[in-house]
């Protein structure tokens, strides 16, 4: 027996995904069939992956479904992909210097992809490095406090973090460090957003 060519198995997997998220939120084929203005027997062809669904009909899917066409192709994979392991101790070591400021970092993550940049990073900040940068960016920020207390601005606000802490943001807002008020502050930054 042949295997399957490539476009079956995206049909397929496009079925896949639109069965999970059809299940995901409780709904019916035919419920989804009503909203979406694509016939029951349709959308029945498209989870079981005997048919190529037009972009319309996936945009109408997507719609109804609120979510992103591309959430419908999640399931379509690729023979490649890659993982990054940073091992205790490892990663690979820089210092930043700018503005009479400097910081050591750690990377330990960094994935670009057409849809989305992922960056982790270990930070290391020294209450006598210098007055920290302020950032404005786009996507979103996770922070970790590992070790020592800092205040953090976002925006008109500030923030203490100690030890423990975590910070998400909307990158969108002016947002960084203001005051290291340990010796040394270590955290946990990572960042994801669109290229």
């Amino acid at each position: 027996m042949s295997a399957d060519p490539p476009a079956r198995k995206i049909d397929r997997a496009i079925g896949a995904s639109l069965k999970e998220l059809r299940q995901q939120r409780g709904q019916s084929a035919r419920f989804l069939a009503e909203q979406s203005g694509i016939s029951p027997a349709m959308v029945s062809r498209i989870e079981n992956g005997l048919v190529s669904p037009s972009i319309g009909t996936l945009a109408a899917l997507a719609d109804a479904l609120e979510v992103p066409i591309v959430s419908l192709f999640r399931e379509a994979r690729t023979d490649h992909t890659d993982y990054t392991l940073v091992r205790d101790g490892e990663g690979l070591k820089s210092t930043r210097i700018s503005d009479g400021h400097n910081h050591e970092y750690i990377n330990l993550a960094t994935h670009v992809r057409k849809d989305l940049r992922f960056l982790a990073r270990r930070v290391i900040l020294t209450r006598d490095g210098g007055k920290p940068p302020t950032y404005v960016g786009h996507g979103v920020v996770f922070l970790q406090a590992l070790e020592g207390e800092a205040i953090y601005r976002y925006g008109q606000s500030r923030l203490t973090l100690c030890t423990g802490d975590t910070l998400s943001l909307d990158a969108e807002l002016n947002h960084g460090f203001v005051e290291i008020l340990t010796d040394t502050f270590v955290f946990l930054s990572v960042q994801a957003e669109r290229p």
